[in-house]
């Protein structure tokens, strides 16, 4: 079955987004795959994946994607966060990850977790 996963990364940690992804990459692309606008360009350009934009993070793409998960069509959430720069948006990051753990949507903020999170499979409820 088919998940959906977001991929988001803030700038000073896309790098480490996209080496993840390329280490994941075959399994990444079962999946239907969403992402912020400057993340989904960089993982499309550069490995070729089919990560759909949904809007810019700091212009109310955290909002869209909480919006999304309430209305259960996020699965997954990979978001590498740059934890020592402040953000002009922290509270709409601080919004999409209570919204997560809210919902029971996995949520990996770095790359330990993340590989956790795309490998696991959901339990039959």
């Amino acid at each position: 079955m088919k998940t959906t996963i977001a991929l988001i990364a803030h700038n000073q940690k896309k790098t480490e987004l996209l080496n993840w992804a390329k280490v994941h990459r075959e399994e990444l692309v079962k999946h239907e795959l969403i992402g912020t606008s400057n993340t989904s360009k960089l993982l499309n350009d550069m490995l070729e994946l089919d990560v759909k934009p949904f809007g810019h993070g700091p212009s109310g793409g955290d909002i869209l994607l909480a919006a999304k998960m309430l209305q259960h069509e996020v699965d997954k959430v990979i978001f590498f966060i740059d934890a020592e720069t402040p953000h002009g948006h922290e509270h709409d990051i601080q919004t999409l990850i209570r919204t997560a753990v809210i919902n029971n949507i996995p949520i990996a903020l770095n790359r330990a977790t993340a590989d956790l999170v795309i490998l696991e499979t959901p339990e039959e409820v």
